[in-house]
């Protein structure tokens, strides 16, 4: 027995997987469908989605630009904790699903929507990402997952499908590229073709937004990035919003060389999965604000965020976003950030980012007196050294005696 939907609001791309699921819709509940395309900084036109869909027969369309929003309450939170999942990869793509999700909660709210509805699908993790912040947003919301529901099982047939629906679909079985592609302020990421065979190198002509270190600029170029709790706020010296920070970060990056990634990662749903990624704006952020951290952060506060970063970094890849574990975390590491406040210097070069200074004139807990190798004039006690290392092997000493 099929529910019934009055009105749905579809995550709508403007291509051929959610045109298609456009009309299926339409077609299998009789219902309205509400079309929302958010632009992340995907780098592509948005605005031909709003012509499509009005084209197709949407009533309401919601075209919004989302990219301050996607990086100062959602990427510049995440960097916060130097977060990297499995060492590797810097989560572009699950960072942009909790807001992705929340619009489309608050979008079914404001237009009386019972359902929302995503083109993810059944072997990905993106179903999950936007199932759960939606459930965690809204409990009673109806989800819509047309790949777990129809009969379409591959590209091939749903090119059939727009064909005998008359959905326009402008030179999709000639060419085009062989990749499934994600792409928002953060990253672009690449998945199939030849990246099903872990053995098999990425093509060159597969990246988009970096040259290759190898065809990097023979000279390095230095940059100086100000951080205010935790965040980048300006870009030699130039104040910045945030998405103009990432947006000019992925510039300088991609020019060097910087940010490609080949992964094979684990999936929540249990499957292993090849990726490439190009983060290059986020390669540099993460090495800057380590380095800032490393003179404005207590040992052990600096240890123990190193500690949970992984746990936060799953929690962000499995859809976790909206989940009171990730609220918790959250604050404990923005309250860390409170004192992680000024410049770092680095220079790029040929896929590497080196780092060449950091300085904090308010809040640095590196004391050159005590530090240095030279003359230290009574500021620490050399002697003290010995009834600490003492102490610290009384129970190594111990454990030898005992064997």
């Amino acid at each position: 027995m099929t529910d019934k939907y009055s009105k749905v609001v579809l995550a709508y791309s403007g291509g051929l997987d959610t045109s298609v699921i456009l009309t299926w819709l339409k077609e299998k509940y009789d219902c309205e469908v509400v079309t929302f395309t958010a632009d992340i900084g995907q780098g592509e036109e948005v605005e031909p989605a709003r012509a499509k869909a009005e084209a197709m027969g949407a009533k309401q369309i919601y075209v919004e630009d989302l990219k301050e929003e996607f990086v100062s309450d959602y990427v510049f939170p995440m960097f916060r904790a130097n977060t990297i999942y499995e060492g590797e990869y810097l989560l572009g793509t699950a960072i942009a699903r909790p807001l992705i999700a929340k619009r489309l909660v608050e979008i079914a709210n404001e237009t009386g929507s019972q359902a929302i509805s995503h083109g993810a699908t059944g072997k990905g993790n993106d179903q999950v990402r936007f199932e759960l912040g939606a459930y965690a947003l809204n409990p009673d919301i109806k989800i819509i997952a047309p790949w777990r529901q129809w009969d379409i099982k591959s590209r091939e047939e749903l090119l059939d499908y727009a064909e005998k629906n008359g959905i326009p679909v402008e030179g999709k079985r000639q060419g085009g590229s062989p990749y499934s592609m994600d792409a928002n302020l953060l990253h672009i990421s690449y998945e199939g073709g030849i990246l099903e065979d872990p053995w098999s190198e990425p093509e060159q002509d597969m990246w988009r937004w970096s040259v290759s270190p190898e065809a990097a600029p023979d000279q390095a170029e230095g940059l100086e990035l100000t951080f205010s709790k935790g965040d980048v706020v300006a870009l030699n010296g130039k104040d910045m919003s945030p998405a103009t920070v990432l947006t000019t970060l992925n510039e300088l990056g991609s020019k060097h060389g910087i940010g490609r990634s080949d992964i094979v990662e684990n999936r929540y749903v249990g499957m292993k999965s090849r990726g490439c990624y190009e983060t290059p704006g986020g390669t540099i952020l993460l090495k800057a604000h380590r380095a800032m951290e490393s003179i404005t952060l207590d040992r052990e506060v600096a240890h123990l965020k190193d500690d949970l970063m992984p746990r936060y970094a799953s929690l962000i890849y499995n859809g976790y976003w909206w989940s009171p574990e990730r609220e918790v975390l959250q604050t404990l590491i923005d309250q860390s950030q409170n004192n992680v406040n000024g410049i770092v210097r680095l220079r790029l070069y040929k896929g590497n980012v080196t780092i060449c200074g950091r300085k904090s004139d308010t809040d640095s807990l590196f004391d050159k007196s005590i530090a240095t190798f030279e003359d230290d004039a009574g500021s620490f006690n050399q002697q003290d050294a010995e009834g600490f290392i003492k102490l610290n092997a009384l129970r190594l000493r111990l454990l030898n005696k005992q064997k």
